[in-house]
Parts: structure tokens; C-alpha cells; sequence
């Protein structure tokens, strides 16, 4: 695979970080979780709580008498997870932003169009949110705060989640030339 950064944005920018070191950051975050908070890393139920804010701005009535969201309460922000999500939104930003990596472009192969491609990724998106809710947690959750703790539910659906992958990637494969 290529590495057009340096040629995209016109400067070169800062060499990416080893993985196996930045696994070892993110095991210390993980355990910092568990230290500080009692819990685990997830996403999900911060997004889930933007939207029970959003929606009360619109309707609170509703969202006051709503099974869902109701029973978050009057402020729905006021949960761990929405900082963790604000956190690790503005600390990629920030990362970005000091490797020199911040470019708006939509990345596909030459041989996808790009409606279809913004179409898929919308679909993906709103797919995979709405089965994290429905799982009661994300990926994140299931793979890095229960597979932590050996949860055997964590570990099959991590296993579960690879060979799903690489079964969809036939699929998709022949949309991408690099």
C-alpha cells in the first residue's frame, strides 16, 4: 500500500508513531480507566448520549417520556463517556494536527465512484451504530475493556468481528487498486 501523505499535503510530515509502542499506550489508558473510573474504554454510549441531548434540544417533552433516552435524565452529558469521546475526538485532532496529517479528501480506489463510496460509508456507519446500541456496547468496549478482563463473550465476538471482516473485504475488494 502507498503513502501519498507527504505528496498530498506538500510538506512531509511527522513519522507515525510504532504500533506495538502505541498499543502499549493504549493498555495504560485502558488500565488508567479501570484505576481512576472503576471502568472500561467505549464509545458508543457517548454517542448514544449526544443524541438523547440533541433530541431533547428538538423535543424534550419526548425525550423525557422516551424508554431510551428518558432515563438518562435532564442532562444526558453528564456521563463519563461523553468526555472520553470528546477526548479522543479532540486528542486524534490534536495528533493530526502536530504530524502535519490534517487533509479533507475522500480516500477510495479508482475504481469506486464516490457517491457510492460517501453512500457505503453512511450505511456502514449507521449500521454499525445502531448494532453497538443494540449490543448494549462497541467495539472498543467488547474488544478492549472486555478482552482485558477475559471476558469470553469479548473474545468470540472479537474473533467473530475478524472473520467478518475479511469475508466482507471479497466483496469490496476489486473497489480499491492500491
Amino acid at each position: 500500500m502507498k503513502n501519498n501523505s507527504s505528496s498530498q499535503t506538500g510538506k512531509n510530515p511527522a513519522p507515525l508513531m510504532n504500533p506495538y509502542l502505541a498499543g502499549v499506550f493504549l493498555g495504560l489508558t485502558l488500565l488508567a480507566s479501570y484505576l481512576i473510573l472503576g471502568v472500561g474504554l467505549g464509545a458508543s454510549g457517548g454517542l448514544a448520549r449526544l443524541g438523547a441531548f440533541l433530541e431533547g434540544l428538538t423535543a424534550p417533552a419526548h425525550t423525557a417520556n422516551s424508554a431510551y433516552f428518558g432515563k438518562w435524565g435532564a442532562n444526558p452529558l453528564y456521563y463519563y463517556l461523553v468526555f472520553m469521546l470528546g477526548g479522543v475526538l479532540l486528542g486524534g485532532l490534536f495528533s493530526a494536527l502536530a504530524g502535519g496529517r490534517v487533509k479533507f479528501r475522500l480516500i477510495k480506489g479508482q475504481k469506486a465512484a464516490k457517491s457510492r463510496r460517501v453512500i457505503l460509508t453512511v450505511a456502514g456507519g449507521i449500521f454499525s451504530g445502531f448494532a453497538a446500541r443494540l449490543a448494549s456496547g462497541c467495539t472498543s468496549g467488547q474488544a478492549l475493556s472486555g478482552g482485558a478482563m477475559l471476558l469470553s463473550g469479548s473474545l468470540v465476538f472479537m474473533l467473530c468481528l475478524f472473520i467478518g471482516g475479511y469475508a466482507a473485504a471479497w466483496f469490496v475488494r476489486r473497489q480499491w487498486d492500491d
